[in-house]
């Protein structure tokens, strides 16, 4: 795996939005629309399940040569050799998850609307932090609302990526990378669209427009 580009669509996954016998078709038709990253989010089925799908996964991953996170499950992605995590404020330590996966994964943090515990994160060794939820969320409707002001203060004082989560569209997106959002983290923006090659074509342009196109 080369080193990522932290820049540009990052696709998530999500098992109920996405029938499991068409995630592989789903994600690819993603990849080949431009994500520049993938995260693998499944929070209801068992461990044999997750590990057959997130085995398919990193296949399309290493073709398209874009990184494979898994959310939540350090486990997992220690068990198919993934590119690393993403970890919620419940989810297990950064520096425990560090020691599993080893110095070359990417471990990334959500920080909701926190920015102090963004800063720890980045002390603590994270390669990326998450803000959001931005807009409302169908995924997460009760989530806590983020400030585009926290991505602007990202942008000044901190030194890893910053990713925006949170009912992002193409129509909406664009302020976030504007202001300072690295990627732009997706779920049915990209999976719950009829066309979802041309989806992720439109959240990149936001990228190209902003003078700063992914790579």
């Amino acid at each position: 795996m080369n080193q990522p580009v932290f820049r540009g669509l990052y696709a998530i996954t999500d098992n109920h939005l996405i029938p499991p016998e068409s995630m592989l078709m789903q994600v690819e038709k993603a990849l080949t629309g431009g994500a520049r990253m993938l995260q693998y989010r499944d929070k209801s089925s068992d461990f044999q399940v997750k590990k057959m799908q997130a085995e398919g996964l990193l296949k399309l991953c290493r073709k398209a040569a874009i990184p494979l996170i898994i959310n939540d499950d350090v486990e997992l992605a220690q068990c198919i050799g993934a590119d690393g995590v993403h970890l919620g404020r419940e989810d297990p330590q950064l520096e425990s998850s560090r020691h599993i996966l080893g110095p070359k994964a990417i471990i990334g943090i959500s920080c909701y609307n926190d920015f102090e515990l963004a800063l720890r994160a980045e002390q603590s060794g994270a390669n990326y932090v998450a803000f959001g939820r931005f807009f409302a969320s169908t995924t997460k409707p009760r989530a806590v609302a983020a400030s585009i002001d926290l991505l602007r203060r990202a942008r000044r004082e901190l030194k890893i990526p910053t990713v925006a989560i949170g009912g992002i569209t193409p129509e909406n997106g664009g302020a976030l990378v504007a202001a300072g959002a690295d990627m732009l983290a997706v779920i049915h923006g990209v999976f719950g669209q009829p066309d979802i090659r041309t989806a992720c074509a439109r959240f990149n342009r936001l990228f190209s427009d902003s003078g700063d196109a992914p790579l």
